[in-house]
């Protein structure tokens, strides 16, 4: 294809782009195309002197839709699914206390921390168990506390009754 061709075509392109990222990707290539070098686009766009030749790279291999953007995955997860299951289970169903933190009895985002590197020796800061927790559907709460003058019966049908059946709600 010649060069005033490429250049009409990245041209309706740019005209077309809907997407910010798109349009600057385009306007990328049409800039090399007219001559400019990769360092000077660089500048223009304010973009690292790579990702323009990425960029360039890319429509050079491609053609114009090589530069679509794709699905960016991120970072993959540290806990693998069978360990997310097992941090799951220890939560909902054991006190710290059964699984190694003597004088515990209330989970808390730093003994879930710890436990997570006891077992797994993958360490996590409190707010991304934090994220983690809320992502396993999990929530935590502060602790409340009994009160003593309070009506033994109530208290019970709350237990056995009441809370079971609002726990499943969430």
């Amino acid at each position: 294809m010649d060069r005033q061709r490429e250049l009409e075509e990245v041209q309706e392109a740019m005209r077309q782009a809907k997407d910010r990222r798109m349009f600057e990707r385009y306007q990328a290539v049409y800039l090399f195309l007219s001559g400019y070098k990769r360092y000077e686009i660089a500048q223009i766009l304010d973009r690292h002197a790579e990702t323009v030749g990425i960029y360039i790279a890319t429509y050079q291999k491609n053609g114009l839709s090589g530069l679509a953007i794709g699905h960016s995955s991120g970072k993959p997860p540290k806990l693998s699914p069978t360990q997310k299951a097992v941090l799951v289970e220890t939560i909902s169903t054991k006190v710290p206390a059964d699984v190694g933190f003597p004088a515990r009895y209330n989970w808390t985002l730093a003994l879930a921390v710890a436990f997570v590197q006891n077992e797994w020796g993958i360490s996590y800061s409190l707010r991304g168990m934090s994220t983690v927790l809320h992502h396993l559907g999990l929530s935590y709460t502060r602790p409340t506390y009994t009160l003593e003058k309070a009506d033994p019966e109530k208290q019970r049908t709350f237990r056995e009754d009441t809370f079971p059946k609002l726990k499943k709600n969430y």
